[in-house]
């Protein structure tokens, strides 16, 4: 705090002016270092003049006419708490579900079996936005031609559910590196409805002839009225996550419950707390040699961030975390097992609330099943130091030794809410669903 001492004055300056102080508060900033080291310059200021409870760099947005905000990349920093605003949870729009099943041969869209993520070989990428890079700010890194042809050849679906279920049909090759990421390839809510005139999913043209000829069946009854359609709210539940360690195949532990908007998932051998999760003090008989080596090396780990409706990953070790999120896939157009590198000091938005509610949205005038299939997009996969997929010797995450499974609780419950209403899928239940 001795460097901060010196900025007293101006620190007072900028409570009394409350906005229109304009000076940058002449503090030198690098990015890593403070988030790594003892904390970034205009987190602090904030959290000592406005708001004691703050957490995150992710909560602060800098207001418009502010020449060094953080986000500006600048040798020098704004440490005028007023001139940063905290980010608000937006509220989500609530999901209509109709009473009853939509109506068509839904049979043909639904027939694969319901498998894990681990059952594909996944792609892998990395992603080297640095703290200093807002989700919102990223640049594309150019690709090669070659690159080029082989991310159009697996351009995902526009249908959520059909990208779903590629991920687990296909053995995607390595991605070198990234592509655009601006962007999103979901619709808005709301936007998903077919027109009156267009027959329902899974039925085909004229040649097929695969429509019902009963001249008393009117497409009005094959989708429901809006009498029909019940409002699901979405609620934030206490814990907002379940965070479950693996070793291998071997889930080691408790069960961790996140309540904290900012959770450490480390290494060391710390009591764990509301805030911190610590494997260092996890026992297992099985553990090996690889195991062992492996956990030395997790450190200060990873830190989940729950801010706004978005969920961010930053790696805090000197090793990369790799992380596999079916949403974040889907929001930068890869492969949706793909599973991506975070380097030591970077950081990514791994799941937005916003964009599962439209995908929900869509895939409730699908049916059922297409519902059920989200569930997969609630639950985020990362693994410490070493990482599994088509580039690596690890092809699934349970042949990495250390990893953790999130499950969002707040999405799932949502998630069962609608289903609950919708009442019971159309295909019979057997040992393959």
């Amino acid at each position: 705090m001795q460097e901060f001492k010196a900025n007293e004055e101006e620190g007072e300056r900028a409570k009394e002016a409350e906005g229109s102080w304009p000076s940058p508060g002449g503090v030198g900033d690098n990015g890593v270092q403070g988030v790594r080291g003892k904390g970034l310059p205009h987190v602090i200021y904030c959290r000592l003049w406005r708001w004691p409870d703050l957490q995150s760099h992710h909560e602060l947005r800098a207001i418009e006419h502010c020449e060094y905000a953080f986000t500006q990349k600048r040798d020098e920093v704004c440490i005028n708490p007023y001139h940063y605003q905290r980010i608000q949870t937006p509220v989500l729009p609530a999901i209509l579900v109709p009473r009853h099943n939509l109506a068509g041969d839904e049979s043909v869209l639904y027939n694969t079996s319901i498998e894990e993520l681990s059952v594909s070989v996944p792609e892998n990428t990395s992603f080297h936005a640095t703290l200093n890079h807002q989700h919102h700010n990223q640049q594309s890194i150019p690709q090669s031609p070659q690159q080029q042809q082989q991310q159009q050849q697996q351009q995902p679906p526009n249908n959520p559910y059909q990208g779903m279920q590629s991920m687990q049909a296909t053995s995607p090759a390595s991605v070198g590196s990234l592509g655009s990421v601006q962007g999103s390839p979901h619709p808005a809510p709301g936007s998903m409805d077919p027109p009156a005139d267009t027959p329902p999913p899974g039925y085909i043209s004229e040649d097929g002839d695969n429509m019902d000829h009963n001249d008393n069946m009117s497409l009005s009854r094959l989708s429901p009225s809006p009498v029909d359609a019940q409002p699901v709210m979405y609620c934030e539940p206490a814990f907002w996550c379940s965070i479950s360690y693996y070793e291998l195949n071997t889930r080691v532990g408790e069960t961790f419950h996140a309540s904290q908007p900012s959770i450490t998932v480390d290494g060391f051998t710390d009591p764990s707390n509301s805030e911190r999760f610590c494997l260092g003090l996890l026992s297992n008989v099985n553990r090996n040699t690889v195991v062992e080596q492996t956990r030395r090396h997790i450190g200060k780990g990873a830190r989940l961030y729950y801010i706004g409706g978005e969920v961010f990953a930053e790696c805090l070790s000197d090793s990369s975390i790799f992380v596999q999120s079916p949403n974040c896939n889907q929001r930068y157009g890869w492969h949706p097992a793909t599973v991506c590198k975070i380097p030591p000091g970077c950081n990514l938005k791994i799941f937005n609330n916003q964009e599962f509610a439209a995908l929900l949205s869509q895939s409730v005038s699908q049916g059922f099943e297409a519902v059920y299939q989200l569930t997969r997009m609630c639950t985020i996969r990362m693994s410490f130091v070493k990482g599994w997929g088509a580039a690596y010797r690890r092809q699934t995450v349970t042949s990495t030794p250390c990893w953790i499974e999130l499950h969002l609780n707040g999405p799932l419950q949502w998630l069962d809410r609608v289903l609950t209403q919708m009442g019971s899928p159309r295909l019979p239940c057997s040992s393959m669903s």
